[in-house]
């Protein structure tokens, strides 16, 4: 008989492809698959994709943890993978109860939650243990000094999806930002190449894969045009910053600049998988299969770079079908 994998995901949306990942990695692997998917509406393309479908109250409700609560109980869940940044510090708490219930979350520790969540912590983090992150203020802070160099970057300090990021080229357009945009900081205009990279961490916190990915293009946030760079010196800091962050288990996602000096700057850390990680996975970083391998005992034979360089990944939209 087969052995049963039950996963869920947690706002699923649109992560369409990382559904099927994780389903062919099953396949591949001879397990038999239930793939779980939870959102606040029915109109959600990755939800259709899923086995079994649930909607849930929002993430700001306080019965949404009851509903997810339910669904591991009665699906009796083995692994619970979160995919968007908003509810991420809701099952870094909930961790170890899961884990009690037999559940395996892919989520850091809350401290670790914590520093990525917060920029301005996820900053004073970075300059604290010597990787290199653009100059950050608060807009309060930046108004009052006068030696700020625009253009510059505003954004929320604990924002998600790229909303409220603008590029503010004057003071006129600091003040009028920084009281409309809630919760915001200004940080150094970075040049240079930015990268998004996905590294995967084990259960035993140890990095065993890093994947940078040069954007070439981005909407609403998400990379849509990407192509994977093997650059030995973002590799190696990225590996040290999750080493030194203690991030883990599942894929952290990290975006920096490559200058042109050659220097990485990291601007922030999100501990899930990001939303171009299909470009990673297709280009032989079978992160899906390793991490399932990994959480039945197994010891797959994970190459840390041994993927594809120069793989480039062109999104577009696909429908999904259904009778209302």
């Amino acid at each position: 008989m087969k052995r049963k994998i039950v996963i869920l995901f947690t706002c699923v949306g649109r992560r369409v492809s990382l559904v099927r990942s994780f389903r062919q990695a099953c396949s591949r692997l001879g397990c038999q698959s239930v793939i779980i998917g939870t959102d606040t509406t029915k109109y959600s393309p990755a939800l259709l994709c899923c086995d079994r479908q649930y909607i849930v109250r929002p993430i700001a409700d306080k019965g949404y943890y009851q509903d997810i609560s339910k669904i591991i109980t009665q699906e009796k869940v083995d692994i619970l993978i979160p995919t968007i940044d908003l509810d991420l510090s809701l099952w870094a708490q909930k961790r170890k109860s899961l884990a009690r219930r037999g559940c395996t979350a892919l989520i850091s520790k809350p401290e670790v939650v914590a520093v990525t969540h917060d920029k301005r912590l996820t900053h004073r983090f970075l300059v604290e243990h010597g990787f290199d992150s653009p100059d950050t203020l608060s807009a309060r802070q930046a108004l009052k000094n006068r030696k700020n160099h625009f253009p510059c970057f505003l954004k929320p300090w604990d924002g998600h999806a790229s909303l409220g990021a603008r590029v503010v080229r004057n003071r006129e357009e600091l003040k009028f930002y920084s009281k409309n945009v809630p919760n915001s900081i200004v940080q150094e205009l970075i040049e240079g190449q930015e990268h998004t990279v996905d590294v995967l961490v084990d259960f035993a916190g140890q990095v065993r894969c890093v994947v940078p990915r040069r954007r070439i293009a981005v909407r609403g946030g998400e990379v849509s045009k990407g192509v994977t760079v093997k650059n030995s010196l973002i590799i190696e800091q990225c590996k040290q910053l999750v080493e030194t962050l203690a991030a883990g288990p599942g894929v952290i996602t990290l975006q920096c600049f490559l200058t042109p000096e050659n220097k990485v700057k990291f601007i922030e850390i999100n501990p899930r998988f990001g939303g171009g990680v299909p470009l990673a996975i297709k280009a032989g970083a079978a992160f899906p299969r390793w991490i399932l391998q990994l959480w039945m005992g197994q010891n797959p034979r994970i190459s840390f770079d041994r993927w594809r360089d120069g793989l480039v990944m062109l999104r577009y939209d696909e429908a999904v079908w259904y009778d209302k």
